[in-house]
């Protein structure tokens, strides 16, 4: 038996490509074990093995899952967690039982959001029987520097460190993308699971953050300091400033402009992100409109057969 867990949060919208897409590619008996959070709809909650409003963060609530899964199967059973806008999108049931055979644990890993080493949950698999012995759990915990040189942890951080400390090795599974329309969203991963990230939240990541890093020059998160504006505003009410002005005050004005300067970087940059995050959701808007009528949707992002 296979056992999915999955997570619904404030939309229902996900709910039938996601069952759909299951229907046609999982061959085994499988059950679906949902947190749908503030979907209130019993029609909706009727369609799952279980499904409740759980509590906590996301990784508590598949924590929470995955222990009602493994109270009711046997150690062998399989246990698959898949987040609510991810789905296998190829048969999976063969390929994740060969996986099995020579790994405990498969998982999404998104070397492309900065070089993030974790499982995701998007689309993890196991067996309850190694869970239950793992230990697993999903909340965030530890740290490893990603490709900014940065210390980070997210979401399977303590997977991840448990898995070391097990000695443990788990198979990666990676973007196979051939199409890349956005560098993070809209991602096909071993060619048979799609991920259409930010499902449920605005389309903003760290990979963004840093596409346009303010030149140090110009200061970065903050300048401090009077700028040209600032200089022109009290002008403007002390207007015999301006006859007072002596070359000691060079320094300042140089200050001054780059104050200014950092700042319109900063809108400039600013600007820019919003408009990515436009173009990011009409994009993502059109892409779920395909998956809902063409199940081959995916091969404009892989068209890689495996």
């Amino acid at each position: 038996m296979l056992n999915i867990v999955t997570v619904h949060w404030q939309s229902a919208k996900w709910i039938d490509p996601q069952l759909a897409y299951l229907a046609r590619n999982v061959a085994e008996p499988y059950r679906v074990f949902a947190s749908l959070n503030g979907i209130s709809d019993a029609r909706q909650r009727d369609r799952f093995h279980f499904a409740d409003d759980l509590e906590g963060s996301h990784a508590e609530k598949l924590n929470a899952l995955a222990g009602l899964v493994i109270e009711g199967s046997d150690p062998g059973d399989q246990l698959l967690f898949l987040d609510g806008d991810a789905f296998p999108v190829r048969p999976v049931s063969g390929w994740m039982d060969e996986v099995l055979r020579s790994y405990p644990l498969g998982a999404v890993r998104r070397d492309e959001n900065l070089g993030d080493r974790q499982p995701h949950p998007c689309f993890t698999f196991t067996t309850c029987g190694f869970w239950a012995e793992l230990g697993g759990d999903w909340r965030e915990g530890g740290t490893w520097t990603n490709a900014t040189g940065e210390q980070t942890t997210d979401v399977g951080g303590t997977l991840l460190g448990q898995l070391e400390a097990h000695g443990d090795d788990w198979l990666p599974i990676l973007r196979t993308n051939s199409h890349n329309p956005d560098p993070l969203w809209f991602g096909v991963y071993g060619h048979r699971v799609y991920h259409h990230g930010a499902g449920f939240r605005a389309p903003v990541s760290r990979v963004g953050d840093h596409a346009a890093p303010v030149p140090v020059a110009f200061g970065t998160a903050t300048t401090y300091g009077t700028s040209l504006e600032g200089l022109a505003r009290r002008a403007a009410h002390q207007p015999s400033l301006i006859t007072r002005v002596r070359p000691g005050d060079l320094p300042r004005l140089s200050r001054a402009l780059r104050v200014s300067v950092g700042k319109q970087i900063r809108l400039g940059h600013e600007r820019r992100r919003v408009h990515a995050r436009e173009r990011t959701e009409r994009r993502q808007a059109a892409v779920f409109a395909d998956l809902m009528t063409d199940p081959s949707f995916f091969i404009k992002f892989d068209d890689t057969t495996p």
